[in-house]
């Protein structure tokens, strides 16, 4: 079951920066149309933290934007790198209280991004994207892979175990 943006649990959730962090609000102001994702980053992750308050935030990311028409590439970016970080050892554990709701939420997200995949997503949205599908059919590596590498160090894996300038055409 969804948390309620209303339940008196959010300002008890710690954030990225191991401390309570009341992220309601922000998805509440979301909710209304603000554009809150500046706060959102700044306090559900910070340099590889991550806590309850941003495992919380996901079902309701996914709940909020899951139907609009079109989504921000920050909503795959951040929802993919709170899945990446929940995995490292010092961050805290899914709670059993939460986890069916962000199972759920994973669940939904890849008929989410088949939708933005019909439209012409930007090349970082793209790689966006490509992570949470990695990670939402069970591969945390590739989609790790995918979130982390920018398009220079792409280019230089290929060349270096392809030999990607010998053997393709430009362009491709």
């Amino acid at each position: 079951m969804l948390l309620s943006l209303d339940d008196p649990i959010w300002p008890t959730l710690e954030g990225g920066y191991r401390i309570a962090h009341d992220a309601s609000a922000a998805l509440k102001a979301m909710q209304a149309g603000e554009d809150v994702w500046h706060e959102l980053w700044e306090d559900l992750h910070h340099q590889g933290d991550v806590g309850v308050a941003s495992y919380a935030a996901v079902p309701q990311l996914v709940h909020i934007l899951g139907s609009a028409p079109a989504r921000e590439e920050d909503f795959y970016a951040l929802i993919a790198l709170i899945e990446l970080e929940r995995h490292r050892k010092h961050n805290p554990p899914l709670p059993d209280w939460l986890a069916d709701s962000y199972r759920d939420a994973w669940a939904q997200l890849p008929a989410i991004a088949a939708r933005d995949l019909q439209g012409q997503p930007d090349p970082v949205m793209l790689d966006a994207i490509f992570a949470v599908l990695a990670m939402a059919r069970g591969n945390l590596r590739l989609g790790a892979m995918l979130l982390q590498m920018d398009s220079s160090e792409v280019d230089d894996w290929l060349e270096e175990r392809l030999g990607w300038s010998e053997l393709y055409r430009d362009g491709v």
